[in-house]
């Protein structure tokens, strides 16, 4: 016999709720430890709304896994968010033997030695080899549950940096989200999927710039390939700029991989939106002259009448002190051509 429901309450994101509200800020008080409440109570509402909504089990049901999915990303992943991570995707099917494995092996141990942490799909083939090469002490694994190419590969096993998801679109927020930097080897469709969708993310501002480096051996002409289609079924029509051809490189050497993602490094530390304004986040300093020259040079992606101007930390920026110490570059982006922005940023990097 099912109990009766009691009627329903509509809620709302905004304060108006009352006994719910208090409910929910008890219920938080109860918890402790919550800082970011006002987020946390959103967060509770939603799960209300959602209850109210759906009768059935099978939408709650993933959004309860993505939920609890994305929050252990965070809790693993939070613990070394001043350490730079670089993403590797490639075939899971490499065999030890080839050269792309030795080139992935190689390219783990030298980002390592670097500074830099790796993040793999945990999975056997390139995955195998970056970690491998990384060790397991610089090593994430961001694992998915398949039928088959889901055991994680050995430098992993036992790993408290091993995750496992149920949904690859989580997989594919945390491979991206905590990335520094992607490299990328041949591989199968998970590999281009991953390829362009970074390039998507970077080329619509929906993730900050990065270093995106498409790996191969010498003379093998899986990305020389990759590259002629874009060039003659994207560029030639119309379908994308120019520009866009800046957001990735095709490197046939480590060496090469790891200089491209040190270089955009140089003096370009990171990037911020405040009050519609790009804020660029220096390691150091530019002169007056060299300002005025990017503001000439780079007018073409700015707004009507826009500026690049040099600046000290803004006051929105209060909540990230560590490195309220660096410099500045405002610039007012229009917020369109984000090649053209990465442009920018290697422009910066290139200064002396």
């Amino acid at each position: 016999m099912t109990s009766k429901l009691k009627p329903m309450m509509e809620l709302h994101f905004t304060p108006t709720n009352g006994p719910v509200d208090e409910a929910i800020e008890a219920l938080m008080d109860a918890a402790g430890g919550i800082v970011q409440r006002a987020i946390v109570r959103e967060m509770i509402l939603s799960a209300l709304k959602a209850g109210q909504e759906n009768r059935g089990r099978a939408d709650l049901k993933l959004m309860n896994a993505s939920l609890k999915e994305m929050r252990f990303t965070t809790k693993i992943f939070s613990a070394y968010r001043d350490k730079r991570k670089v993403t590797i995707f490639g075939s899971a099917r490499t065999p030890p033997a080839s050269p792309a494995y030795r080139m992935a092996l190689d390219l783990g141990r030298k980002l390592a030695a670097a500074g830099y942490m790796v993040i793999t799909g945990g999975g056997p083939g390139i995955m195998q080899a970056a970690n491998e090469g990384a060790g397991p002490e610089h090593s994430f694994g961001v694992n998915i549950r398949l039928p088959f190419e889901q055991k994680p590969n050995p430098v992993l096993e036992n790993n408290p940096r091993s995750i496992f998801y149920k949904y690859f679109f989580n997989r594919k927020v945390a491979f991206v989200k905590e990335a520094h930097a992607v490299a990328l080897f041949p591989g199968g469709f998970g590999t281009l999927d991953e390829a362009m969708e970074t390039l998507t993310l970077v080329q619509t501002g929906k993730r900050d710039p990065l270093p995106l480096v498409l790996v191969e051996p010498p003379g093998e002409g899986y990305w020389a390939g990759w590259h002629d289609f874009i060039d003659s079924r994207l560029l030639a029509p119309g379908r994308i700029d120019t520009d866009d051809l800046s957001l990735f490189e095709i490197v046939a050497s480590v060496e090469d991989a790891v200089a491209h993602i040190d270089r955009f490094y140089r003096r370009y530390h990171s990037l911020r939106y405040v009050n519609g304004r790009c804020v660029l986040r220096l390691t150091a300093p530019l002169s007056s002259e060299q300002t005025r020259g990017l503001e000439a040079e780079f007018d073409d992606l700015l707004v009507a009448g826009g500026r690049i101007q040099a600046s000290t930390a803004l006051p929105e920026e209060v909540d990230q002190p560590e490195i309220a110490h660096l410099p500045r570059l405002l610039v007012d982006f229009d917020r369109h051509r984000f090649g053209r922005l990465r442009q920018l940023i290697d422009r910066i990097n290139g200064l002396a």
